[in-house]
């Protein structure tokens, strides 16, 4: 059945995810997990709408990045190409196709490439050696199978490190549900994120966890407002992501003790959200804005927090072509640029035959050809 292999490939992702809640459950975020780059957003999109989202359901196929699910008709045929422009020479380039398939149902392809740029190398004694290159890329095939309101999505990818040579190698899953109302206008959607495990590892270094990250969300745009609303609750799995640095200077009172930052119900609740809203001013043009409190506050400098976990975007549909920029605050020393370029391919090739496809004449029910005469004569 043509469903098969997606129920297959969710089913996967969530035994990896079940697999890996327990030991991260005990465990903060930052520096504790391998392939990090996992959690960066590959598309202006995503990136617009806080970083993640697995509910938004729209024609860019980039959004398969945000759950698998999110597959659907619209996106048939359509390229999407995107760059990101972050901080020095790091560079992140994205693919991502879509096309059905009468046996296994709608798929995608994605790629994407993470270049840190080249470091100098030197030896022991400080005599140089040259330049090495660092970077990080993945491969992925996703499928999704829809039956009545919902829509069943995995990806299998190939996440590879490479640090001067040396090599990291690990199988990565994701796997989602997406639910669609009928008649209004929302979704929601469920999604296990980089469920996995490290084939191989760095030399002389230990096996080491993925990312994983559970999120659920919806979208809804009400009716006769031009808004589209979207809140995503991320890592599910892990109640505890508030990080307090012990080297952090803390206040100190009349008396003269310094006290340390404690921890916060309210700020620890607060990072598990993401929001975002989009601007719909017509078919071809919209406008986003996004917030992501946990970036925020593991970004921030010390003496201020800027405009880290702040994302503005736009799309602008030209001809045939769909343009999405996003401007995503990191923290108050950089930010990032992001550029999607996407457009249908079916429609390129099948303007392509049609133009060069020669007329012939129609014959008529005798089998004679249909002769042509002005009107009148």
């Amino acid at each position: 059945m043509k469903h098969l292999s997606a129920c297959r490939l969710v089913g996967l992702g969530l035994l990896l995810g079940g697999l890996g809640l327990r030991p991260v459950a005990a465990q903060q975020l930052g520096g504790r997990t391998v392939f990090p780059f996992l959690d960066l957003p590959p598309s202006a999109h995503l990136a617009a709408l806080g970083g993640m989202n697995p509910s938004t359901r729209t024609d860019d196929p980039t959004m398969l990045y945000g759950n698998p699910a999110l597959l659907n008709s619209d996106m048939d045929g359509r390229l999407a190409l995107s760059y990101v422009a972050y901080m020095a020479d790091i560079k992140q380039s994205t693919a991502a196709y879509v096309f059905n398939t009468q046996k296994f149902g709608r798929m995608g392809v994605g790629i994407t490439y993470l270049n840190y740029g080249s470091f100098e190398s030197y030896d022991a004694a400080g005599n140089t050696l040259g330049t090495f290159g660092v970077n990080e890329y993945t491969v992925g095939l996703s499928d999704a199978y829809t039956k009545g309101k919902f829509t069943f999505g995995a990806t299998a990818k190939l996440a590879v490190s490479s640090i001067a040579g040396s090599r990291s190698l690990a199988g990565v899953a994701d796997a989602g549900v997406v639910y669609k109302h009928p008649t209004a206008d929302f979704t929601a959607g469920l999604v296990v994120k980089s469920a996995g495990y490290q084939f191989v590892t760095y030399p002389g270094t230990d096996r080491g966890r993925l990312p994983l990250d559970v999120q659920l969300g919806a979208t809804v745009k009400p009716e006769h407002m031009p808004v589209r609303f979207s809140l995503t609750a991320h890592h599910l799995q892990q109640w505890d992501i508030q990080y307090l640095d012990p080297n952090a200077r803390g206040t100190v009172d009349a008396s003269g003790v310094e006290k340390k930052p404690t921890r916060s119900f309210g700020d620890n609740l607060a990072r598990h959200f993401t929001a975002s809203a989009a601007l719909v001013l017509g078919p071809g043009l919209q406008l986003r804005a996004g917030y992501n409190h946990l970036q925020r506050r593991e970004l921030r400098l010390e003496n201020t927090s800027g405009s880290a976990g702040l994302s503005f975007g736009a799309m602008v549909k030209i001809s045939t072509f769909q343009l999405d920029y996003t401007h995503a605050t990191l923290q108050a020393a950089g930010s990032s640029e992001y550029i999607t370029v996407s457009r249908s391919l079916d429609s390129l090739f099948k303007k392509k035959d049609k133009s060069t496809t020669p007329s012939v004449p129609k014959a008529t029910p005798d089998g004679a050809r249909t002769r042509y005469r002005k009107v009148g004569s």
